[in-house]
């Protein structure tokens, strides 16, 4: 990593996964040149199998989902979207429910905006208290999945 006031260097796949999958948004340190309460982006690495613990309800951000590797599915009410190839994408707006499901093994880019805390789904192995330590250390909450 190499950053200054203008310039951030990193990788994707342990950047990430130091943060849930996200890359940038408003649950990064306010010094930190990643923190954006406009826009949230996510490099997501699922395994086949995976999936979003609960339904994102009454939405309030935009999103875009780009496939980079594998099949994923995007459940919205009334209507399923299965994004096969790389470089597929969906986008929905506010108000939109969702959940998802990795088909395969999957790597996806999120981008959603703008970037408000109050969407992120508790591990059920959350209950220690990690959350609140968490919110100790950041500003706002824990991002969603």
């Amino acid at each position: 990593m190499n950053h200054d006031s203008t310039i951030y260097t990193g990788k994707a796949t342990p950047d990430a996964a130091a943060d849930r999958g996200w890359l940038l948004g408003h649950f990064k340190d306010p010094s930190d040149p990643r923190h954006s309460e406009d826009v949230e982006i996510k490099w997501g690495v699922h395994p086949k199998g995976d999936e979003r613990e609960r339904w994102a309800t009454a939405e309030k951000r935009t999103a875009l989902l780009v496939l980079i590797s594998g099949r994923f599915r995007l459940e919205f009410p009334g209507r399923t979207v299965v994004l096969a190839e790389q470089g597929d994408y969906v986008l929905w707006g506010r108000g939109v429910d969702h959940s998802w499901y990795a088909e395969e093994d999957a790597v996806v880019l999120t981008v959603r905006w703008p970037s408000i805390p109050g969407y992120r789904v508790d591990e059920p192995d959350d209950q220690d208290g990690s959350q609140a330590q968490w919110e100790a250390g950041h500003s706002g909450s824990r991002p969603a999945l």
